[in-house]
């Protein structure tokens, strides 16, 4: 038995920049593309870092979900759902994949939807920037269990000692009555070749602890650089041609990165000729987690 994507969606639409509702669109969708209802969610888990006007409370989770239009009667016999904020820097999707296979393990949820994305807090801009490098988008997974050979497997984590690398904070001592919509965000100069390293010792002990061949194998991974996932396939000695990318051109998708990735390349059919995706998650820590994900007999039936 495993976990697998059921259904992707997405939302990059240019009439908001609010996450919130980013997010609840690509939640709809998701639900929609695979004809499942609201209240066969049980569990909805937000791994978005970046918020829409630096929102602490209540949880962003509780908005998305609204928004989604998830868990909104309260009648007896409903069934009952409910979701919560998972924020790990780059590698909350892949977290709350881990959270995901032990809830639906024990039957108390048919479906988990892990939703993700960021915004800059100002919501007037969606476009990364030297000042603030992250783009504006949401995306949905939507997982449920199976009793077929396909699905996630096991998810492998790394954190190395040290700086955290990049550093994301409001100011409040400089920032005034303005830090709802500003955000500081701090990158150190060997940021990108810390987070490699990490990122491809986290992709080595997934693809060791799996059956897999390499010469099928697509890579997914995060794109804190245009080139990253270039790079980490170089490391891993998987080809070129097997890695997949969301659309980078207005910058890092950050924790939206891999959703974005799968969703598109499920969408163009282009993972047909790959038995497994291997999904490499890494961002601020700095930290990475990494899992092979067997695809269905027919690639993308399920997204």
């Amino acid at each position: 038995m495993g976990v697998r994507i059921k259904s992707t969606g997405i939302s990059r639409d240019t009439d908001t920049f609010s996450i919130v509702e980013l997010s609840g669109r690509a939640a709809r969708r998701a639900m929609e593309s695979a004809g499942v209802q609201p209240g066969q969610v049980g569990v909805m888990i937000n791994a978005g870092i970046f918020r829409d006007s630096n929102t602490v409370e209540p949880a962003v989770s509780a908005l998305i979900q609204k928004a989604a239009g998830i868990g909104l009667d309260y009648v007896k016999e409903d069934p009952r759902s409910f979701s919560f904020d998972l924020m790990n820097a780059g590698t909350g999707v892949l977290n709350a994949v881990q959270v995901a296979q032990a809830v639906l393990a024990t039957g108390s949820s048919e479906h988990v939807l892990i939703v993700s994305g960021d915004t800059h807090p100002s919501l007037t801009r969606s476009a990364a920037d030297d000042e603030f490098p992250y783009a504006t988008a949401g995306a949905a997974l939507l997982l449920e269990q199976t009793d077929e050979p396909e699905g996630f497997g096991r998810v492998y984590t790394r954190a190395a000692e040290g700086t955290p690398g990049v550093e994301s904070y409001v100011d409040a001592a400089t920032m005034g009555d303005r830090g709802r919509g500003l955000m500081t965000v701090e990158r150190e100069p060997d940021y990108l070749e810390r987070l490699l390293a990490l990122a491809a010792e986290a992709a080595r002990a997934a693809l060791a602890g799996s059956d897999i061949d390499e010469t099928t194998t697509a890579l997914i991974a995060s794109t804190p650089s245009g080139d990253f996932p270039a790079l980490l396939a170089a490391e891993l000695g998987i080809a070129a041609d097997a890695v997949f990318t969301p659309d980078l051109s207005q910058g890092d998708p950050h924790t939206a990165s891999l959703s974005l990735a799968y969703h598109a390349a499920a969408e163009a059919d282009s993972l047909a000729a790959y038995r497994d995706v291997l999904f490499v998650a890494a961002g601020a820590g700095p930290s990475a987690a990494a899992v092979v994900y067997r695809l269905p007999a027919l690639a993308g039936a399920a997204a």
